[in-house]
């Protein structure tokens, strides 16, 4: 049996090819995420272990987003016992012009600026300078080699950076050194020691302390714990396995994020396996039953069909794992052509990797073949080796009514969930969700013989009997095509999904700023760093604005917990519109603002004390002023610009936002020239209008979602190959039949014409499952995030449109090769069997 088996697959090259390119597809996505997030793993741990080298101890704030650790810290330090040399970290976050006067842009990579620490002083290793000198006096600057290439910048030229707390500064480049963590854009500035501090602290504080010892570093830990015992001191080997494992952890998310994407290709390849192998059974009955009849045994013909996936699954995972290696390649490539600021590094391929793709693999294709192969041992010899005979499968009356029981239960689910808000909420649906996968997978052949039955009736009547012997060949297995249909349908169901979402985001967006924004003009800058201070005071100079008003975050503690707010730098009626439902909306003074339901929660009313505590302990305590009707826009509080001041250390402010409203009788349009004339000195900062600002929003949104329509884009190549997988195994089990039409006066572009027909009812029956779910998924969940901001439900309907119609396209492609094989049929070989 072994060898039969193994001399089938021989001799049924092309069948063996789409099948192991099923299992091939779904274990590159598997194999092509571990080998990335590996890979980066490996890379960012080689980055933090060079920069922490050197390090005895460190000694930090206990509280992360405070000021740091004071600087008179550092003598305490440096008299305990052991200790070599004690550097202070200083270092922020800036903007580099290259040689062009234009920003240096580095992706996801930072951009700082540091302290330089001489070699005496230094912890670690010095750093070496390729050309020029350190910086020795205040306006020089040196740069690492990738940031210098980067901004096409050489010893002796002189740029400008812009620290967003300080503004713009206008410095020279002393010298280029080399730097350990010199990949993936990374900008490191280096500054005299004294500018540095003015820059990036608040001439009381350093981020953290790092210490050499003498000698063996024995209890130095235990030593300056002692003597700072309200901060936090490590030893160095404890703060690298601490950026290790925030590394780790921030990967992690990277990594089931596209497992998750694996596993839906996986699923989808999973039914195009089982289908192969339910086709090749169903194409070798008088084969096995021949086998039966001299003496084979059930079980053997049952292992026989494994046995082949078995083969298939091995050879397939093999290959899925070197196809994972270009995967992991080119999503490194593409995701460095967006500028993302990934670090170099070779590709890291773990024994775990080959391991768990191998098992996946091949598990899976065993277990989609396992249900064929034991229907295979059932079947009569004798039945089987009738000519009428045909394997279509048992009543569908049992698997229809459990479908139908699991699709009630999920639309209740569903629309339960829907009603509610949070995970709680959001979980229900998830339930509803499943459960009506199951129900469509369960009852899809019955509700095949309908649908694809009446879109056969109507897209078949203009071809006559070609199109009505194609509605007779899609509905004459409808397991089969229900199950090559329901690999489209995942792949479009989560696309719609993903569409919904989309959609709602940038609707909810757009509805926000047109009912709540009054501003003409809104400036913002890049995420890392806002809008620089002073662009605010310098636009509300103007003479033809008469509201400019900064926003900023402002991060505290209130009654022990985390809360995020807003400072305001101005009054907002003029630039929002919100109800002020108690008290006043005077923001001039010192008071906070708070919603409606927070207030409520928190138990505030007009004139309630707030005691509010930064990172750095310090409290300022101030009355409530007033309460506004809940807003998306305003968020749960706000305070006032001097509240603000007291809780952000300086080099912690930045605006978020800044909202320009035009003074009567000003030309709109003018002012924009003015507003822009006068930011340029900020270099960052981008003035927009409403239409403008919600227009960048929804580029935000459709960037994220780009990169999962990317992923998805495998589950639907996948569907794809398994329509073409499912019509060429068609034609080879309908050879004879297809030879009798060509007897009695079928042309061949007829045939090509029923195959054709054939592809497109199955695909656009698969597509309109999985949109008609995908939308009622999108529904469900985004009706969960009102409380989120996404109020707004909205459907894609030009992408739903798109989605139906391009499935009738992906229909005739599929087909394409099926229907010349089955036209090229010869009439007498297939009759005789020859």
């Amino acid at each position: 049996m072994r060898k039969v088996s193994l001399r089938n697959l021989a001799a049924h090259k092309v069948r063996l090819a789409l099948t192991v390119l099923a299992v091939v597809l779904g274990t590159a996505f598997v194999s092509g995420s571990f080998i990335f997030t590996d890979t980066l793993q490996r890379t960012f741990n080689g980055l933090f272990e060079d920069a922490a080298q050197g390090v005895d101890v460190r000694v930090s704030s206990n509280e992360t987003g405070s000021s740091g650790v004071p600087l008179a810290d550092v003598a305490t330090v440096e008299a305990v016992d052991g200790v070599r040399t004690v550097v202070p970290a200083v270092d922020g976050q800036l903007v580099l012009l290259g040689s062009d006067k234009k920003p240096v842009q580095t992706g996801g990579a930072p951009s700082l600026g540091m302290s330089y620490i001489p070699p005496e002083r230094a912890i670690a290793k010095p750093d070496t300078f390729v050309a020029g000198a350190p910086p020795a006096r205040p306006g020089e600057i040196a740069l690492n080699e990738g940031g210098a290439r980067k901004a096409g910048l050489v010893t002796g030229d002189t740029t400008q950076v812009l620290v967003p707390s300080h503004g713009v500064l206008d410095v020279t480049v002393s010298g280029i050194y080399q730097s350990p963590t010199d990949s993936g854009g990374f900008i490191g500035v280096l500054f005299d020691d004294g500018q540095a501090r003015e820059l990036f602290t608040d001439g009381a504080h350093a981020d953290y302390l790092d210490i050499a010892s003498t000698g063996a570093p024995g209890d130095l830990r235990e030593r300056v714990a002692a003597a700072l015992p309200d901060l936090k001191v490590q030893t160095g080997d404890e703060v690298r396995d601490e950026v290790k494992s925030q590394v780790t952890s921030a990967l992690s998310f990277v990594n089931y994020f596209l497992l998750a994407f694996g596993a839906i290709a996986l699923l989808v390849g999973t039914f195009i396996i089982y289908n192969t192998f339910s086709m090749i059974v169903a194409q070798r009955l008088r084969e096995l039953a021949l086998l039966r009849a001299i003496g084979a045994s059930r079980q053997q013909v049952g292992r026989s069909v494994v046995l082949e996936a078995l083969v298939v699954g091995v050879l397939g995972s093999a290959l899925g794992i070197a196809a994972g290696v270009a995967l992991a390649y080119g999503l490194r490539g593409l995701l460095n052509s967006f500028d993302v600021g990934l670090p170099s590094g070779s590709l890291a391929l773990a024994p775990r990797t080959v391991i768990v793709a191998m098992l996946v693999g091949v598990l899976v294709t065993v277990v989609s073949a396992y249900a064929p192969a034991r229907r295979a041992s059932k079947i009569p010899p004798v039945a089987a080796m009738r000519e009428e005979f045909a394997s279509t499968g048992d009543s569908l009356r049992v698997r229809t009514l459990v479908g139908a029981v699991f699709g009630v239960v999920g639309v209740v689910a569903l629309v339960a969930g829907s009603r509610g808000t949070g995970g709680s909420a959001a979980a229900i649906v998830g339930a509803g969700a499943a459960a009506l996968v199951l129900a469509v997978l369960l009852a899809a052949p019955a509700l095949s013989l309908p649908v694809v039955g009446g879109l056969g009736a109507v897209l078949g009547r203009p071809f006559g009997a070609v199109g009505k012997l194609a509605r007779t060949n899609s509905v004459r297995n409808p397991r089969r095509t229900a199950a090559t249909a329901f690999a489209l349908t995942l792949g479009l169901m989560l696309v719609s999904v993903i569409g919904v979402f989309g959609s709602s985001a940038k609707a909810s967006v757009d509805t926000l700023v047109d009912a709540g924004v009054r501003a003409d003009y809104i400036l913002t800058g890049p995420q890392a760093i806002g809008v620089p201070i002073g662009a605010a005071p310098a636009v509300a100079a103007l003479p033809g604005v008469s509201d400019a008003v900064a926003l900023h975050f402002a991060s505290v503690k209130i009654d022990d917990k985390d809360e995020v707010g807003t400072g305001v730098g101005g009054e907002l009626g003029g630039v929002l519109d919100y109800t002020l439902e108690q008290g006043s909306a005077d923001l001039s003074g010192e008071g906070v603002l708070a919603s409606m339901t927070y207030a409520g929660k928190q138990g505030w009313s007009v004139g309630s004390p707030v005691t509010m505590t930064n990172r750095d302990g310090v409290e300022v305590t101030v009355p409530v002023t007033g309460i506004y009707a809940d807003s998306q826009m305003l968020g749960n509080w706000l305070v006032t610009q001097s509240v603000y001041e007291k809780l952000v250390p300086p080099q912690m402010r930045a605006d978020w936002a800044v909202l320009v409203k035009a003074a009567p009788d000003t030309d709109v349009a003018a002012l924009r020239a003015d507003l822009e004339k006068t930011t340029d000195k900020f270099l960052v900062v981008q003035v927009q209008d409403r239409e403008q600002f919600k227009g960048t929003q929804g580029q935000q949104i459709d960037t994220l979602l780009a990169v999962l329509y990317g992923l998805l884009a495998l589950a639907v190549v996948i569907a794809i190959l398994g329509i073409v997988n499912t019509l060429a195994l068609s034609v080879v089990e309908r050879r004879r039949e297809i030879g009798m039409l060509r007897a009695v006066g079928m042309q061949r572009a007829q045939v090509r014409r029923t195959i054709y027909l054939e592809s497109v009812l199955i695909a656009v029956f698969g597509a309109a499952v999985g949109v008609l779910l995908g939308l009622a998924f999108g529904w469900a969940f985004v009706s969960t995030l009102a409380d989120q901001g996404l109020n707004v439900i909205a459907v894609p309907w030009g992408q739903v449109t798109a989605m139906l119609l391009g499935s009738g396209v992906v229909g005739v492609l599929a087909a394409l090769w099926p229907a010349v094989r089955a036209a090229r049929t010869r009439p007498l070989e297939a009759i005789t069997g020859i």
